[in-house]
């Protein structure tokens, strides 16, 4: 919970700062105020007597070269989409995240989002709250393991705050790690942290919904033919914005020959021309999103806007503003999903009666397959517009169909496939195999050769192994078990006739290393390590004077062998491995155990 308060604090500082500086640049300064959602709006301001277009053009170059300013000149980590700086720290830096980094992250896109650099509040608010959780963590002393919590935890309470929704908060953050898989271990942290930082947020600006959304109902079977056509349209789509977005970050902006602090305000120029035609692409876009949702857009913008949103994002973080892709993505899925809807509403009136909730629809499903999020965009869109789950259907089923198409791109190039790709779980996945087989699996139970004892002379002993051909023989010192005699230790001097009367097997016995055989084989290894052995015996668990038998350490790498080739068929044992595996039928024979 303290995570969660402290992110929800500044989550509510870092809105104020951004309305604020939305409201001072185009309501006062340019006299040309953005259109805003229902519940976005802040500060009133009274219409302007002058309007100043010059100021409207110039304010996103402005923005980006304060913000490129603050970026290089003291964190040159911040710079870009905060998501993918978050996901990198949780996968390759321990968790750990600079204190410096969420305080100029959060003034760089003030700056740049409150001129209208075309690009989301999520990327800034989700590496402000997951650096406050490393900055606490790191305060208390935490292991990497629950810094990398708090660093979620502080994530999801930065979102579920600036968007209103405390559970899609939460699930989006443990969800955009992975393109396959989610955090499971951060849910509960992530729950209570997300669910304090919305209720921190909605005690100081209540509790009105981002976008004010009509009662949608989904009742015409039907109608699914609609929206499964819009989750395929959402698949090229978002390839294109992907491509478009890291064509020109590295193909145009990283190679370009300036010092990089001017490099957002070149991307802010960008922004301002395509603005120049299509404003609409201004800002975050939530008052846009809500004219689509009241169908108060026409296709043909509807779909101008789309192409000049993938541009203006590009350019906007590619150049290195400072910014999140989580916005636009709704926006331009959003505005997809208003144009289908309004074309199938066209040619299908009695089936699409209603196109406006397309733009809900696609909202959901446009980001689900860029950022490979289903769960989280699904909750979160339903939360951010207090939809019922009365669509549950139509939007799941164009998640799925964007995300099972998108599976090779991803808009988060730090994002990784699952837990097995991620260095932060490499030691929850290193499985000690040899730990889990028993030693009684794999040896064979046999009557020792005859006992040695320690009084025996050499000359007995030399007369004795020429009717064997064991390598190895237990030695006792009455009925006690109390060492061992290897073969290849006395060959030297097997042959020599002048030791007989002076060495009895005493002196040639090696200290004692035994097994049971309820013993794990990653122990008996290290008993073979340790001595240099390569056989042992296996002596009873109740009386480690009885010898069952002999554990080589052939046999012993034979059966990890045989368990990793069982394992990587995933059951299906090769006739190649043979016999004697743990899932197999009997062990090797007794005359391949001498």
């Amino acid at each position: 919970m303290g995570v969660g308060t402290l992110s929800g604090l500044f989550a509510c500082a870092f809105f104020y700062l951004l309305e604020g500086m939305r409201t001072l640049s185009f309501d006062l300064l340019a006299g040309m105020p953005l259109q805003t959602a229902s519940g976005e709006s802040l500060f009133s301001v009274a219409d302007a007597t002058h309007r100043h277009p010059l100021v409207f053009f110039l304010l996103p170059v402005l923005g980006g070269l304060v913000s490129g300013w603050l970026v290089y000149r003291f964190a040159p980590e911040t710079e870009g989409h905060g998501t993918d700086t978050l996901i990198d720290a949780f996968h390759n830096r321990k968790g750990h995240i600079q204190t410096r980094v969420p305080l100029i992250k959060a003034l760089a896109s003030v700056f740049t989002l409150g001129t209208g650099g075309s690009a989301g509040r999520e990327g800034p608010v989700a590496l402000i709250g997951g650096g406050l959780g490393s900055w606490m963590s790191r305060r208390l002393g935490f292991s990497v393991r629950d810094t990398r919590k708090l660093l979620l935890a502080g994530t999801a309470a930065g979102l579920g705050a600036i968007f209103r929704s405390p559970l899609g908060g939460a699930i989006i953050a443990i969800e955009v790690l992975y393109r396959e898989d989610f955090e499971s271990e951060a849910l509960i942290p992530c729950i209570i942290a997300s669910v304090t930082g919305y209720a921190i947020f909605s005690m100081i600006y209540g509790h009105a919904k981002i976008l004010e959304v009509p009662a949608y109902y989904w009742s015409n079977p039907l109608e699914l033919l609609f929206y499964a056509v819009l989750g395929f349209v959402c698949v090229p789509v978002g390839i294109l914005y992907i491509r478009v977005f890291y064509v020109v970050r590295n193909r145009l902006f990283r190679p370009l020959a300036l010092p990089r602090i001017w490099k957002p305000m070149i991307g802010g120029l960008g922004v301002a021309c395509i603005g120049l035609f299509l404003p609409q692409v201004y800002g975050a876009g939530w008052g846009q999103l809500q004219a689509a949702l009241h169908g108060n857009l026409t296709v043909r913008l509807m779909l101008l806007v789309v192409a000049g949103k993938i541009l203006a994002t590009a350019f906007t973080i590619g150049s290195g503003g400072s910014g999140g892709v989580f916005g636009p993505s709704l926006f331009i899925g959003g505005m997809l999903g208003g144009a289908v809807g309004g074309i199938s509403h066209h040619l299908f009136p009695h089936i699409v009666t209603t196109p406006e909730v397309f733009v809900l629809v696609g909202m959901c499903a446009f980001f689900a397959g860029v950022a490979h999020a289903p769960i989280g965009a699904f909750l979160m869109t339903t939360e951010m517009t207090g939809s019922t789950y009365g669509l549950v259907a139509p939007l799941m089923l164009v998640s799925v169909i964007a995300l099972l198409f998108t599976r090779k791109w991803s808009i988060y190039e730090n994002q990784v496939p699952g837990k097995f790709d991620s260095p932060a779980h490499l030691g929850d996945l290193t499985v000690n195999i040899l730990e889990q087989m028993k030693v009684e699996k794999i040896f064979t139970p046999e009557e020792p050769p005859a006992r040695l004892q320690m009084s025996m002379s050499f000359s007995s002993f030399r007369t004795m192994i020429a009717e064997t051909d064991r390598n190895y023989f237990p030695v006792f010192e009455g009925s006690r078990l109390a060492g061992i005699l290897s073969l290849k230790t006395v060959r030297p001097i097997l042959f020599e006739r002048d030791v007989d009367s002076l060495l009895v097997v005493k002196d040639v016995a090696m200290p004692l290393v035994t097994v049971t055989p309820d013993e794990d084989l990653y122990s008996a290894m290290s008993k073979f390590l340790t001595s240099g052995y390569t056989q042992v015996p296996v002596v009873a668990q109740d009386n480690p004077d009885q010898v069952l038998g002999y554990l080589r350490h052939e046999d012993l790498m034979m059966a990890y062998n045989r368990e990793i080739l069982y394992r990587k068929s995933e059951g299906a044992l090769p006739e190649a491995a043979g016999t004697g595996s743990l899932h197999g039928s009997g062990n090797p024979p007794p005359q391949d155990r001498r």
